[in-house]
């Protein structure tokens, strides 16, 4: 038995052999004498002269580096990772721009190709696929390439001007839209004409001379609806729903702002002013017209009459769709202006009219409240507008005496679709008896919320009702618009 037992080692000894580098990582660091440009060309001879594994793993061992090598004679990096990722991406493209910027010829190639896989069709074929398309879309695919106007020929253009096709010759032409900056589509005369005011195109008064374009059929009657009627002698022409609809899509040299259609005007024949903005939500142009007056309480049928209605036409003074007449809009004012209180009245004042006082006159409510039926908001169902009726307390600068009176204030928002066309679309249903559905097409959310958000204004939570709930489509033949 021995008898000296072994000595512990010391904390230090133990300490030195735990932080000791492992074999495997000294490994790592030892430098390889295999070269791999020899090894590569020794692939070429024969498999008695290529070294064997066993040797290779005898006389070397191989180098694993934390950074690429760099070719002293030519500053070239010697990264193989970097060299096989490369070669992986050779023949693959992101985009038709970088094709374009690697090889300029590529894409007339492939046009080249499409050509020539046009013109292997036969004849017969490409009058079948025309057979079931309508002529604008027939004259659109001559104009794509030149293969293909050889192919339809001219008679694809020449169906165009014939009477019955003036409808799809109009489409045709407005494809061309983004290609005549200095032009303005007529559709009096389906004719591109030059703009005579570019860039300076500005909305007046009806009576004010405002050519925008020299048409020789201007003065011509039409039964396009050209014009929507705003208020009394202001009406907006669709030529420059075209011009801000044509800044908005394809850039500032093609029309107006929106923002240079914004008015404000009073009209002459009474005491009616307005204000209209404009705004482009989702490619479609929206509208806005806020109309007030003053005025007084307690008018008989005459005076609401003379209020509402102007005796040149009998049009409403407010602003209006082309469905007014049918619903509930006419009696919607009237009932909103039965609402204005009369003046407050002291003791005084009172007792000269008779012996009796009324508490209630001495302290009159400036502000009204509207019942149920003309509070509301209305919606057109034959159009895509609103109206908004209510009754606000203002101050009148021009009558000294009484400076704050009740006015009655009409907001119409309506949405005149993307100036494409006016023959169709929302244009055309705010402006003629349509087959529209305002409810369907538009959805729960109004069109005056989506105008209204835009400048950051809520508007108070109301219903939404339907302007003509009956459904009943009578017109100037009704008595209850008047």
């Amino acid at each position: 038995m021995d008898d000296n037992p072994p000595r512990k080692s010391s904390l230090g000894s133990r300490l030195a052999t735990a932080l000791k580098p492992k074999q495997s990582g000294r490994r790592l660091m030892k430098k390889s004498t295999v070269n791999l440009r020899e090894a590569a060309v020794s692939k070429d001879s024969s498999l008695k002269d290529f070294p064997s594994t066993s040797s290779i793993r005898t006389n070397a061992q191989p180098q694993y580096e934390s950074f690429p090598t760099v070719d002293t004679q030519t500053g070239e990096r010697q990264d193989y990772t970097a060299l096989i990722h490369g070669l992986g991406h050779q023949g693959s493209f992101d985009s038709l721009k970088s094709v374009s910027r690697l090889d300029p010829q590529r894409l007339d190639t492939d046009t080249r190709a499409g050509d020539r896989r046009v013109a292997s069709l036969s004849d017969v074929l490409w009058l079948r696929v025309c057979s079931h398309l309508p002529p604008s879309c027939v004259a659109s695919l001559a104009f794509a390439s030149k293969t293909l106007r050889y192919r339809l020929g001219p008679e694809a253009w020449i169906a165009l001007n014939h009477p019955e096709n003036e409808q799809f010759k109009s489409e045709f032409l407005v494809s061309l839209d983004s290609q005549l900056p200095d032009h303005l589509f007529c559709f009096r005369c389906i004719t591109y004409h030059r703009r005579v005011q570019k860039g300076q195109e500005r909305l007046r008064a009806t009576a004010t001379m405002n050519p925008l374009f020299i048409c020789p059929w201007a003065s011509e009657p039409t039964q396009i609806p050209l014009r929507m009627r705003l208020t009394p002698g202001h009406t907006l022409p669709f030529t420059f729903v075209q011009l801000v609809m044509r800044a908005h899509r394809y850039g500032p040299d093609y029309g107006i702002p929106p923002e240079s259609l914004s008015r404000r005007w009073k009209c002459r024949e009474s005491e009616w002013s307005h204000q209209s903005r404009y705004y482009i939500d989702k490619g479609h142009l929206l509208l806005r017209i806020v109309s007030k007056s003053f005025a007084e309480p307690a008018l008989p049928p005459s005076g609401l009459r003379h209020l509402l209605y102007s005796r040149e036409d009998y049009f409403p003074y407010f602003s209006a769709c082309a469905h007014w007449r049918d619903g509930e809009l006419m009696n919607n004012c009237k009932c909103a202006l039965g609402h204005i209180p009369k003046p407050k009245e002291t003791i005084a004042q009172q007792l000269r009219t008779g012996p009796q006082i009324n508490n209630a006159m001495r302290h009159v409510n400036a502000i009204v409240s509207l019942c149920g039926k003309c509070r509301p908001m209305r919606r057109c169902p034959d159009c895509p507008t609103e109206y908004l009726i209510e009754v606000r307390f203002e101050e009148d600068k021009n009558d000294p005496v009484n400076k704050f009176k009740q006015s009655i204030v009409v907001t119409r928002w309506s949405d005149l679709g993307d100036g494409t066309t006016p023959l169709a679309g929302e244009w055309f249903a705010c402006n003629r008896e349509t087959d529209y559905d305002s409810f369907a097409t538009i959805g729960r959310r109004g069109i005056s919320g989506t105008f209204e958000a835009q400048s950051g204004v809520a508007i108070p939570g109301q219903r939404m009702l339907s302007l003509n709930p009956e459904n009943v489509k009578m017109g100037e033949k009704g008595h209850n618009w008047y």
